[in-house]
């Protein structure tokens, strides 16, 4: 199953469950600033990312720079632990399975949660298009 988790004031998290939902794709979704994470779902997050902490860490968010965090000096457990008090330290909307991570909404890349039939019919499509 597809997870997408949101907040409400995020036009990113807006874009990517409309993009979705045009797309027929079945997801849960979950507003991370009422039912914040976890420290196991923040390390399941973690395991997904290509880059780390600096994948999901949103180092713009007013929370971060009320904190002054040093990211180079901190733990797993402590940036786990920050997150999971501090939900908005988080960069939204988050897309996952089982097997693939997407932070943020960008067009191109949320398209590999699409199955991978419909994916090869566009790519047929448009090779048909530009022949």
């Amino acid at each position: 199953m597809l997870n997408l988790y949101v907040a409400p004031s995020s036009a990113s998290s807006r874009k990517a469950r409309a993009w979705l939902k045009e797309h027929n794709i079945a997801f849960k979704e979950r507003n991370i600033n009422s039912k914040p994470l976890n420290s196991d779902e923040v390390k399941d997050i973690l395991r997904l990312t290509e880059n780390g902490s600096e994948d999901i860490i949103s180092t713009r968010s007013n929370i971060f720079k009320k904190l002054n965090l040093d990211m180079e000096n901190l733990s797993i457990s402590q940036l786990i632990d920050l997150v999971v008090k501090y939900p908005d330290l988080i960069k939204r909307p988050i897309l996952f399975d089982d097997h693939r991570l997407e932070v943020g909404f960008n067009e191109e890349e949320i398209r590999r949660f699409l199955p991978r039939e419909v994916r090869e019919a566009e790519l047929k499509a448009l090779e048909a298009k530009i022949s």
